[in-house]
């Protein structure tokens, strides 16, 4: 159940910063209205893929969510733009990622 959780918010993050990424290429960078299309396809697939987490609780998933985007967004920048992280970045996505587990996988009774 965690695993499947887990592959939910890493495909939830791509599509949403994947999607908001290709916006900004369109309208930013001048690319076209194609780059905005598909932008807003990525968008709208992202809020199908957040209502498959097995968890029903939509403010928990979308708060856990949260932590997931923000490591996310960082991990973009590394990865796509070549943003290089400082050590206060790394520490504020392990305090977001140890937010996601708790809110997210906490034993609950």
């Amino acid at each position: 159940m965690v695993s499947r959780s887990i592959t939910l918010f890493v495909l939830a993050a791509g599509l949403e910063i994947g999607g908001a990424w290709l916006v900004w290429q369109g309208v930013r960078e001048h690319r076209g209205w194609w780059w905005v299309g598909a932008g807003i396809v990525a968008l709208g697939l992202y809020g199908f893929v957040a209502t498959l987490q097995p968890d029903a609780h939509f403010g928990r998933v979308l708060a856990a969510y949260g932590g997931v985007f923000v490591a996310g967004s960082l991990a973009w920048g590394v990865l796509v733009d070549g943003y290089r992280p400082d050590r206060f970045d790394v520490l504020g996505v392990l305090v977001c990622l140890t937010g996601v587990a708790m809110i997210m996988y906490a034993p609950r009774g």
